[in-house]
């Protein structure tokens, strides 16, 4: 009974923690930066404060000459974007998880939806990227000495300067 006893309270401890009707509009997480779209103005004001006592323990007299005085010691970025940039998508688990159960009514329903985007989406990607990268290998496989292009060209003068055996040719023989 000792040893179960440990066991019964942490056990006792989550399942008295976890809440017998989740909402998906409840207990998501509070919006983000990423969830407003706000434009950036840049203050373009000046200080009101004298520049000479601003940075007076930080300056040297020798440094005086230079740096240009200015009535503002605000730095201001250059613009290189005339457009603005989308806000970056909220990429946490929970947040999209939600977010696609939202509407599910069964329990089923949560369940393939689930499925669907933890077991059934990954095994695709994977299967694709690995289709991908073979038919890559298998392709350039007998493109890579063949070819016409330049580095095909230097690749062939370099087996031939090296007296290496250039593999499709007469005398080829594969180790």
């Amino acid at each position: 009974m000792a040893d179960s006893l440990p066991l019964q309270i942490a056990e006792t401890l989550q399942t008295a923690h976890i809440n017998p009707s989740p909402s998906a509009a409840h207990d998501t997480n509070p919006s983000t930066a990423a969830s407003q779209k706000l434009p950036v103005h840049l203050s373009t004001t000046t200080t009101t404060s004298d520049p000479e006592t601003d940075l007076s323990d930080l300056s040297d007299e020798d440094d005086e000459d230079d740096y240009p005085r200015s009535s503002s010691r605000k730095i201001k970025p250059i613009s290189r974007h005339h457009h603005q940039l989308p806000p970056l998508p909220d990429l946490r688990f929970e947040q999209s998880y939600l977010a696609s159960i939202k509407n599910a009514d069964t329990w089923w329903k949560v369940a393939l939806i689930t499925a669907r985007d933890q077991m059934m989406m990954p095994l695709v990607q994977g299967v694709a990227y690995n289709l991908a990268i073979c038919g890559w290998q298998h392709w350039n496989r007998n493109a890579r000495l063949s070819g016409q292009s330049l580095g095909a060209r230097v690749r062939r003068w370099w087996w031939g300067v090296n007296n290496w055996p250039v593999p499709g040719e007469r005398g080829y023989r594969r180790r």
